[in-house]
């Protein structure tokens, strides 16, 4: 049986529960999951400061869980600490925002965010950039209100999280709109089965590019 560990970099292990449970609900049953929470930091990632503060938590996590792990995921839209532990591991490792990216880029679409975090919108747009979309990013488009109060009241999250997935969508003329956020899981894949919109869940992504990679690794092991 393969075995994956989701690195939570925010200290809610209740985030890291929820994320965990939907990493283990699009895998196949032959690939057991198990989650880790930082131990320092905060609840919510909230800004670039939090965000680089969180890298040495997910070095630590990552290298420790490696051990004994196929693959893991780095459970933040920032990717805090993704090419340092990839470095690090032998093991594939894989990132939210970077995932989500790959997947709705594919065959040329434009795509935006939707999220609640304004102070993390720069990271998003170089993050599009360095992965060669930056001519198929359209924009990231925000809730309104404080994002851990919203964070913590999901129908008013969902509520807030499809009228900016619209704006995305007929303002900024993009083709799909990705959920920009771990603690925004649950969010994102209810917003999959209630929208008719085009909806990316990072979580999602990270979990289908992980299972593609540590199957190349196997191929590649067995060649």
């Amino acid at each position: 049986m393969k075995h994956i560990v989701v690195i939570n970099p925010n200290t809610s292990a209740a985030t890291t529960a929820m994320m965990t449970d939907l990493v283990r609900c699009v895998l196949p049953a032959n690939v057991s999951v198990e989650g880790m929470t930082a131990v320092s930091g905060v609840p919510m990632i909230l800004n670039p400061a939090q965000l680089d503060a969180s890298v040495a938590g997910v070095l630590d996590m990552g290298i420790a869980a490696a051990r004994n792990a196929d693959g893991l995921i780095v459970c933040a839209f920032g990717d805090p600490g993704l090419e340092p532990l990839r470095n690090s591991v032998g093991i594939p490792v894989v990132g939210l925002c970077e995932a989500s990216m790959i997947e709705a880029a594919a065959g040329g679409r434009r795509f935006g965010i939707a999220t609640v975090t304004p102070d993390l919108v720069d990271s998003f747009a170089q993050k599009a950039e360095s992965l060669g979309f930056a001519d198929r990013f359209t924009g990231t488009r925000l809730t309104d209100g404080d994002p851990q109060r919203l964070a913590s009241e999901p129908d008013r999250l969902r509520e807030a999280l499809s009228i900016a997935v619209r704006q995305s969508l007929d303002r900024d003329g993009a083709d799909v709109v990705i959920i920009g956020g771990g603690p925004l899981g649950r969010a994102a894949a209810a917003l999959r089965e209630q929208l008719s919109a085009p909806i990316i869940a990072p979580i999602a992504s990270a979990s289908a590019l992980l299972l593609r990679l540590m199957t190349e690794a196997d191929d590649a092991a067995g060649a």
